[in-house]
């Protein structure tokens, strides 16, 4: 059941709005998906609102490569594509204040193109280019780095702040810093500025023996800064608290900051108010955990805290109760009071304008892989919130941004026939939503797409594991067919009831529906360590990396050998980053379990992955340090197993992967070949390409490659049809 209290005709009636609203424009000839196709699949991100709410700017990317486009907010009419470029990112695009034009930063340089299109041009002609471009609140200036121009190749780049003047392009030096400026935030007021100075990146070059003396690999170690607010009449820099790294680096008003951070054994989250005068930092509020703090910062649940825009209230989330929840307290510190309650997960809160509302997402009792868009009505009393719910459509709707007015709210929705697009929808409980974008292409037909079933399985030690079944339409269940599971990366990351909300994975579950296409069984478990069912799910995974959660995946295999359907000799796996580590862990300790295994930018000893300068935190906030815990550490290394492979294995990986770095990979198939199982093994680098695959040749041939390498193995064809 839902747990929302919406009457059930109002949801299938909206449902079936909804579904009619998804249907493609046209009536095309349809035939089966194909890789090709895929790749056409864009994902929009970063809308924001025209002043007079009349627009909305985003970023619409297609294998890697983003545009600006404008879509009307009534929902009439195509997004207009704003900039064409041929290769690369777009972002950071804001409004001026009449709302026909749009500015963003291209190439060092600021932009502008009419909201009605035309030749987007730079505002101006300025020979010394900037980076980290960000309006004033009056969006009439704004701040940016630039460079020392002087500096050696090699040297460490010196930094000036500027602030630029759009009506004519005047501009001024605010402040130098000897190595570097970045993290830009402007004070409500215009009139101060905080910011990280010093923070730099050491790089470290190493050629093992096991690569070959000419190949050298440069491992990045990122030196923290010290954050810093400068009042713009002639002040000198403030530094706040103490040097390191933060994070939600706000201002509450014109005079105070806000920030957090954990403590050093990551057992004690903080919230500090800062006095943008003096410097002077005290913690408003700390949350103790018994194992470590795993709420996620990026990406799903979002950078905290977030002050309200009066300067009165500071909202954040805390699992204190066992889910991530909303809380709110005085900005000047005082008692927190918990807004969300229940058995299900809130997310990214949003302020309105007025500072008396918070929007949020939020998963659904028994529907993990549903989300909601919700408001919290604050007033001038958070004891006193009240909660209602605004979507009421089945899917995963995320990321509300609030209009000019706070009349309206623009927010993604994915579903099992809809991967991202952008809706927009009134406030009021009721109001139906308005598509603004159609991202799949019209020569795909939805209603082959799989529907994933939301089951259970026992793990290791008995806990139910949650899991998404995928079984092809039409599937003949008097024979057996092969299957495939896949395992999701990140660790603190989750699947979904339809398309993945982040691009990075989304193009993943595609890939899965064409794969359904060719007949194959498809399961994906949320192992202990995933997000979307509470604390601790997700902190079963402390001191026991590759331990139990790596069991909870592999042993989906076991639940889909009680499916009478699927051969219990032709399951495949695989899985990217995380999901790689334990695709490694089950075809070392499981040999003969599956019948072939791709890994796909996998972590091949964690060893290896904490001595990386970028992810110690990541992983001694969960097992320590080598030093401390070595045998958990011995469990975390299926490279260590690599001589007990029996299965063919599928390496793929990108030579720029910061993430897990390419060295990883290096040294997996230099040991994979001294233990003599070169012939299980098969290979390709990606030159150019990062941890998650973007580019639409990289796209083209991995998926290819991984359909090839299952057909072959997995129902015995040579190749796949394509």
């Amino acid at each position: 059941m839902w747990r929302r209290n919406i009457a059930v005709g109002a949801m299938i009636a909206a449902a079936l709005m909804f579904a009619a609203s998804a249907a493609p424009q046209s009536s095309p000839k349809f035939s089966k998906l194909t890789i090709e196709q895929l790749i056409d699949i864009k994902h929009p991100s970063n809308p924001v609102w025209s002043p007079d709410g009349k627009h909305v700017v985003f970023t619409w990317d297609r294998a890697g490569v983003a545009n600006f486009y404008v879509a009307n907010a009534d929902g009439h009419g195509q997004p207009v594509a704003i900039t064409s470029f041929p290769e690369g990112q777009v972002e950071g695009a804001f409004w001026n204040e009449d709302g026909d034009t749009v500015y963003f930063p291209h190439d060092g340089d600021l932009w502008q193109v009419p909201v009605t299109g035309g030749t987007p041009k730079p505002v101006w002609s300025k020979p010394n280019r900037g980076r980290d471009m960000v309006p004033s609140p009056d969006g009439k200036r704004v701040a940016f780095v630039r460079n020392s121009p002087t500096a050696a190749e090699g040297a460490q780049h010196g930094s000036d702040l500027i602030i630029r003047w759009l009506s004519d392009g005047t501009e001024s030096t605010v402040t130098h810093n000897e190595v570097s400026i970045r993290g830009i935030v402007w004070s409500p007021d215009g009139a101060s500025i905080a910011y990280t100075g010093g923070s730099k990146i050491i790089y470290h070059d190493e050629s093992p023996p096991y690569s070959g003396a000419k190949l050298i690999y440069r491992i990045s170690e990122y030196v923290r800064g010290q954050m810093y607010a400068l009042r713009l009449a002639g002040n000198k820099p403030i530094a706040i608290g103490k040097p390191g790294e933060y994070g939600g680096l706000a201002w509450v008003d014109a005079t105070h900051l806000v920030f957090d951070g954990e403590s050093e054994d990551f057992k004690k989250y903080f919230i500090y108010i800062a006095d943008a005068a003096t410097g002077s930092t005290r913690a408003i509020h700390e949350i103790d955990e018994d194992k470590f703090w795993s709420i996620p910062d990026w990406g799903e649940a979002g950078a905290q805290p977030w002050p309200s825009p009066n300067g009165k209230w500071i909202a954040f989330l805390s699992d204190q109760d066992g889910w991530d929840h909303i809380y709110v307290m005085p900005a000047s510190g005082g008692d927190a009071v918990q807004i969300t309650k229940g058995h299900f997960e809130a997310w990214r809160p949003a302020w309105s304008h007025d500072s008396t509302r918070i929007a949020f997402d939020a998963n659904v009792e028994d529907h993990p892989g549903d989300r909601v868009i919700g408001i919290a009505r604050i007033g001038d009393d958070p004891a006193r919130a009240t909660i209602t719910y605004i979507t009421t459509s089945p899917g995963t709707n995320i990321e509300p941004r609030w209009s000019e007015g706070d009349g309206r709210i623009v927010y993604q929705h994915t579903d099992t026939r809809n991967s991202a697009d952008l809706f927009a929808i009134g406030t009021n409980v009721g109001a139906q939503p308005v598509r603004l974008t159609d991202s799949m292409p019209a020569g795909i037909d939805r209603s082959k797409f799989v529907e994933p079933q939301f089951v259970h399985f026992p793990g290791p030690d008995g806990q139910q594991v949650p899991g998404w079944l995928f079984v092809p339409k039409n599937l003949d269940r008097t024979k057996k067919h092969p299957a495939i599971i896949w395992i999701h990366g990140d660790g603190v990351n989750q699947n979904y009831d339809g398309w993945h909300v982040q691009r990075n994975y989304a193009v993943y579950y595609s890939f899965h529906q064409y794969l359904l296409q060719q007949g194959y069984v498809v399961f994906a478990p949320d192992y202990r360590g995933s997000i979307g069912y509470g604390r601790d799910w997700r902190n079963g995974v402390y001191m026991d990396v590759g331990g139990k959660d790596a069991k909870d995946a592999w042993m989906s295999a076991n639940y889909l050998k009680t499916l009478p359907y699927v051969d219990t000799d032709r399951i495949g796996v695989w899985g990217l980053s995380y999901g790689g580590f334990f695709t490694l862990i089950a075809m070392t300790d499981q040999p003969k379990l599956f019948r072939a295994g791709v890994d796909v930018a996998g972590v091949v000893d964690y060893v290896m992955y904490y001595s990386d300068p970028y992810h110690g935190d990541w992983t001694a906030s969960r097992i320590g340090t080598p030093e401390q815990n070595p045998q958990v550490y011995a469990n975390a290394s299926p490279i260590s197993h690599i001589d007990r492979l029996e299965r063919p294995l599928l390496v793929l990986h990108g030579t720029s992967d910061v993430n897990v770095p390419y060295l990883e990979s290096v040294w997996l198939i230099d040991e994979a070949l001294k233990k003599g199982k070169g012939e299980l093994l098969s290979y390709m680098m990606y030159p150019g390409e990062f941890h998650y695959f973007t580019r639409a040749h990289v796209l083209l041939d991995a998926w290819h490659r991984v359909d090839d390498f299952f057909a072959f193995h997995l129902q015995g064809r040579s190749k796949v049809s394509h």
